[in-house]
């Protein structure tokens, strides 16, 4: 527990996943001597995630080093936060010194001991327009609507809302410009001047399309294209 440490002048710090001593020292400007000097009886070879360690530097007022800085709200409690942000109580209070955790008010900023969670939507977000359904967006952007659904729990894809923001799975490519064309997705067998000629398209045209592909005589199965308008 925080209360069993004692740490005049300095900061008290929860271990981090890959936290060491060393890396420590560099961390707050001291030495790896001083760290081990004023956590007597602490083992570096053997830290473990949420001890509470002595830092023999002073606080920096409104640093929160390697976590976030978060702002409570309705029903916030050092508790829960512990379990949402997967790390101790003990760390909590040792990273927010001067916080009477029982007395938490909504809009006050503490600090969180671990890393920035990930955004909601690591592959970006989309819009919805009229007309779109997962198995379009699917084929627009080159991804399958298996992969649409994981990446939106939760989300109906039989009753789409025009202006609903959908979350894209990550590792895709942003849609691909196509004014006035179609976006079409590669199959087993096509190449571009048979897609050109199937939309009565002439290669140039398509070529011209496309300035993303590497090579058009490469074309890739799942790879979105865009077929531009007839002339």
């Amino acid at each position: 527990m925080s209360d069993q440490i004692t740490c005049p002048g300095g900061t008290l710090y929860a271990i981090r996943p890959g936290d060491t001593f060393f890396s420590l020292a560099r961390r707050f400007g001291t030495t790896v001597d001083a760290i081990m000097a004023a956590n007597p009886g602490v083992s570096p070879t053997n830290l473990q995630i949420g001890q509470v360690i002595c830092i023999p530097v002073a606080p920096i007022p409104g640093v929160c080093p390697g976590g976030f800085l978060y702002t409570i709200r309705a029903g916030d409690t050092y508790f829960s936060l512990a379990r949402r942000f997967g790390i101790s109580v003990e760390a909590l209070i040792a990273a927010n010194p001067g916080v009477d955790p029982d007395r938490l008010q909504i809009g006050q900023q503490i600090c969180i001991p671990a890393a920035p969670p990930a955004p909601p939507c690591p592959g970006g977000t989309y819009t919805i327009r009229p007309g779109d359904t997962f198995f379009s967006l699917a084929r627009r952007f080159g991804t399958t609507v298996e992969a649409l659904l994981a990446a939106n729990p939760g989300v109906d894809p039989d009753r789409l809302q025009v202006g609903q923001v959908i979350c894209l799975p990550p590792g895709i490519p942003g849609p691909i410009p196509c004014p006035g064309g179609t976006i079409y997705t590669v199959q087993a067998g096509d190449t571009l001047i048979g897609i050109g000629r199937r939309f009565g398209v002439s290669l140039s045209e398509m070529i011209a399309a496309n300035p993303q592909l590497a090579d058009p005589n490469q074309l890739r199965i799942g790879e979105p294209i865009c077929v531009p308008p007839r002339a």
